[in-house]
């Protein structure tokens, strides 16, 4: 098992932030779920620990008590010298709905101009890459999708809007993603995911993890329509694979 070169910093009084090296990178987002694993299965009980794992980074935080700093990190570092045997998690492959109809699409158009594609060519190249979940954060159940082909690469909105759809479907460097409920938001909107990322009355509200892989599929308005409802009364089926751990 390769071992990266990892800091350790204190994130406040109940809270380190474990950081790999700054790069967008599969391994080191597997290393990372990895040593969440072995924590998990070994020394920090889930009941007390929070651990949130991100693209480069780990954070640790204990729900009740302080943490001796100094101790943990030391303590840490043998624990990520020592990962060994980690039963992993199972992940999936989750392939969602997007409608991808101008009503929805509102920057579609101008993605295409800007990248020098045509529509149908924005959304070929959305739905032909499976993306991996590096992130989970800013909305609840917002996914930071890695593994954008460099044709889908275009910046930000200069000027984000105050309000964007729930289910719309953004690209913003080089990630894309979904927004969950309705909130401001300054990625360009190519398309609408016709059922709910995030529900509170699910037993887990998010049913994506990271380092799950997402894939995009498109559908027409009427699909899009009898997704939404499906979503609203609960009966809606996602769709998954699983994938080799």
């Amino acid at each position: 098992m390769m071992e990266y070169p990892i800091s350790i910093r204190s994130f406040g009084e109940h809270a380190v932030l474990i950081e790999w090296p700054n790069e967008v990178d599969d391994a080191i987002l597997e290393d990372i779920i990895q040593f969440r694993s072995f924590l998990k299965q070994n020394y920090l009980d889930p009941q007390e620990w929070e651990m949130v794992p991100a693209y480069n980074s780990l954070t640790l935080i204990d729900r009740e008590r302080t943490i001796d700093y100094q101790m943990f990190k030391a303590q840490l570092k043998i624990w990520y010298r020592e990962r060994v045997g980690v039963k992993s998690r199972l992940r999936y492959l989750w392939k969602l709905p997007v409608c991808y109809d101008l009503d929805f699409a509102i920057d579609l158009e101008e993605v295409a101009e800007r990248l020098g594609q045509s529509v149908a060519r924005i959304i070929e190249l959305h739905t032909s890459n499976v993306f991996t979940v590096y992130g989970i954060g800013f909305l609840p159940g917002f996914m930071y999708l890695g593994g954008l082909p460099k044709e889908l690469e275009v910046p930000r909105r200069l000027e984000p809007r105050q309000k964007v759809a729930k289910g719309a479907v953004g690209l913003a460097g080089k990630q894309t993603g979904i927004y969950p409920q309705e909130s401001p938001g300054g990625w360009n909107i190519i398309g609408n995911c016709s059922v709910p990322i995030f529900d509170v009355k699910r037993e887990e509200p998010c049913f994506v993890n990271v380092g799950d892989r997402i894939q995009f599929y498109a559908i027409s308005r009427a699909e899009y329509d009898l997704h939404k409802i499906q979503g609203e009364v609960g009966i809606y089926q996602f769709e998954k694979i699983k994938l080799d751990a």
